[in-house]
Order: structure tokens, then sequence, then C-alpha cells
């Protein structure tokens, strides 16, 4: 939601949260829950009803109280300089949590809300839109904070914004956590202000006044909480070096001849190479090593992925190494801009089936081979 709807729809979150009545916050095009699919009574503290992004096919309501984000504001103007002089520019739909909290803070700072890059002085944003900012400012921009969330930031796209004079903070998060683990470029990512975080068998957990409430009764998904409030969505991470590396959902693996390939690894490996301006990685069936690792690959404007295979070499082990590789012009996102990888998913099979795309597919065609 953008345009003359917007500030209506930010009245309304403002008003029923004085009023104490539950907002549910969901996707226009109706793919997502809606209210009936939500019981009649929910949780007595209910302010928001948001919809998790859906990368994995999945989308759930989840229940926030006022409190679970409010309680962040101090911290996150404190992490990201944000503040009442601010012009905070708006790049995604309110459906999308990440888009729907930068409203909602930069209102509740005093900031300015706006829709005009070149007068913005901060911004909320996916990686993928990095790169087409960067080349749309003019050098005397005003713009000088990015806060960039959704999918790991590529070290390439983190060091030009850096060159550019900008000040760059990436935070790991999930709709039913909130805020998790922080940093501003180019520190390690750690404990966001306020929250306990522990790695227990590679799965993240964290316990924090940020927290949601989970899912209405009858929903089921991956949101745990255990005996001391911590809670988690089963999210891996590894120690690197004082701080953190997400790792992805554990769900989100490749089983290929007996190796367990995590496909968000391959995918932050691949998008650190020239050309690559977003990918998918998915597992397609194999008669013999069960699943191959298969690379979806969207060009840069003016990339050249002729060599992208021996490139790959370089950054990748030779389990996690796709096998596979297609392009498409342009990959599915969900509403927050991420890449949609079940969509991907679902085109591939489609095509491996001879059938035909399901809606709103990618048109996949093979990479050529290497020059």
């Amino acid at each position: 939601m953008a345009g003359p709807e917007l500030p209506a729809a930010l009245a309304c979150v403002f008003a029923a949260a004085r009023a104490g009545r539950p907002v549910l916050v969901t996707d226009p095009d109706g793919t997502g829950p809606g209210p009936a699919d939500l019981p009649p009574q929910l949780p007595a503290g209910t302010f928001l009803v948001v919809i998790t992004s859906g990368t994995s096919g999945h989308p759930r309501p989840v229940l926030r109280t006022a409190a679970s984000w409010t309680s962040s504001f101090a911290p996150f103007s404190a992490l990201t300089g944000i503040g009442p002089r601010d012009r905070v520019l708006l790049t995604g739909p309110l459906h999308a949590t990440m888009h729907l909290f930068a409203a909602v803070h930069a209102l509740a700072v005093g900031a300015h809300l706006i829709d005009d890059p070149a007068t913005a002085t901060a911004t909320h944003l996916v990686p993928s839109r990095i790169g087409a900012l960067l080349d749309e400012l003019a050098p005397d921009a005003p713009l000088r904070t990015l806060v960039v969330a959704g999918s790991a930031l590529p070290d390439r796209l983190a060091e030009r914004a850096v060159a550019r004079g900008l000040a760059v903070t990436e935070y790991y998060g999930a709709a039913e956590l909130s805020f998790v683990a922080a940093r501003r470029i180019p520190g390690p990512l750690g404990p966001f202000p306020g929250a306990q975080v522990q790695v227990r068998d590679g799965v993240v957990w964290v316990r924090s006044p940020f927290l949601s409430l989970g899912y209405p009764p009858g929903v089921a998904g991956p949101f745990r909480r255990d005996e001391q409030g911590f809670a988690t969505v089963g999210d891996l991470a590894a120690p690197d070096g004082d701080g953190l590396r997400i790792r992805g959902r554990g769900d989100a693996a490749i089983t290929t001849g007996g190796a367990t390939v995590l496909v968000e690894d391959v995918e932050d490996a691949l998008l650190q190479l020239p050309g690559v301006a977003a990918v998918a990685v998915v597992g397609t069936p194999h008669p013999r090593l069960g699943q191959l690792v298969t690379a979806v690959l969207e060009p840069a404007p003016g990339g050249d992925l002729s060599s992208i295979r021996t490139a790959a070499q370089a950054v990748l082990r030779a389990q996690s190494r796709p096998r596979r590789w297609l392009l498409a012009d342009r990959l599915p996102r969900t509403g927050g801009g991420k890449v949609a990888r079940h969509r991907v998913a679902a085109a591939l099979a489609a095509l491996d089936q001879g059938d035909p795309p399901p809606a709103r597919a990618p048109i996949l065609r093979p990479l050529p081979s290497s020059r």
C-alpha cells in the first residue's frame, strides 16, 4: 500500500491502537490469511495481526502486542540514528512488517515519512533494492542512513553504500521474534539491544520484550517458546569471529548425494559474485543423488554471467555448488521484497514435468555455457 491510501491506512493503525482494537495487516491481493481465517476471539492485548512473508510458501498470521513494537523504538533509534529531523523513505508495502515498522517508528519519533528518494535522509529496504537506489541518487542527495533487512546483505553492496558515505545498519529478525540481532557495518552481527540470544545446537533462540504472542489458536508453525521465555522459529546460526552468521531456516535444506546443503548459504555466496542481482536456490529431483542443487539467477543490468560456474567454484564447497543453472529476467518477490523461493520451485517442477507454468511464474531458461 502506498500513494494516497497510505495516510488513511496508518491513521487506522494508530486509531485502532488507541481504541484497543486489533488491526489485521494483510496482502491486498488476497493470497494470505484474511479475517475469515482468524478465531472470533483473539488473546488479550493483541494489537496487530501481521502475516509472515511467505518466502517458503506458507504465510501465517502472527499476533503482536503494542509493547512488542513500541519497546523497540528507543533502542532502534539509538542503533540507527533515525530521529525527528529525518525524512524516511518508504520502499515497500505496509503489509510487509519491515515496512510497516519503518512507517510506524518514523511517525512515533517525529520523523517525516516520504516517497521521494531525492529528498530522503534515511530508508529501510531489502538488499535487492540497494543497487538501484544508489544508481538513482544525485551526488548531493541528503540520504545518510540505510537500514537493511529481509535477507543477507552482500559485501559488495555494503561496501558500495559505505563508499557513498552512508551509515548502514543491518538487522536480522522474524515476524514472530521481531529484532534478534543487528550490526552497524562493518561491525559484527550481535544481539539487538535488549535481546538475549542463545545458539543451541546451531539453532537461534532469543528472549526479549519484542517477542510476538505467537500464532492464533489452531495455526501451526515453527514458532516455539520454552519455559525460560526464549523463542525460536528454527533459524540456524554459527559463530563468526566476534559475532554470529545467520544461516537461514533449517527446513530450507537440500539433501544431495548424502550431504545436507543449506540453500541460504549457497544464495549468500552467489550474491557476492559480480553480475548477480538476485538468486533462488532450490532442490530439484534427481534419480541418483536425491536432489540437485539448482540455482536460478536474475542478472544485474549489464551483468555478465558467462563465467558464473567458474566463479562459484572459488566460493562454494563441492557439495554446495549448483549442478543446474537457469536464468530468469526477474525472480518473483514476496510483498516485502524477498525472493519467493517457493514460486521458483513450483515453476521448476512444472518445467520438468512438461506442465504449463503456474500463474505469475518466472520464465526460466538455461544459463549459457561458459565461453
